[in-house]
């Protein structure tokens, strides 16, 4: 199936979930946005990634 990760366009296997995507490619230490909407990380497992799906991945950065 054919998602948006961080506005590029990536074929992915159908039945992965949020936390499949997200491990494989980026580890635990990022917050994710599907379709505009921030998913807990608690709920990355059970969030199916689906076609068409806009995904965000970002990594949190110290400043001063």
């Amino acid at each position: 199936m054919e998602v948006t990760v961080n506005g590029e366009v990536r074929v992915l296997r159908a039945d992965m979930n949020v936390a499949d995507l997200v491990e494989r490619t980026w580890g635990r230490a990022v917050a994710v946005a599907r379709n505009g909407e921030v998913i807990s990380r608690a709920a990355w497992a059970a969030t199916p990634v689906e076609p068409g799906d806009e995904i965000e991945i970002v990594r949190p950065i110290q400043g001063g």
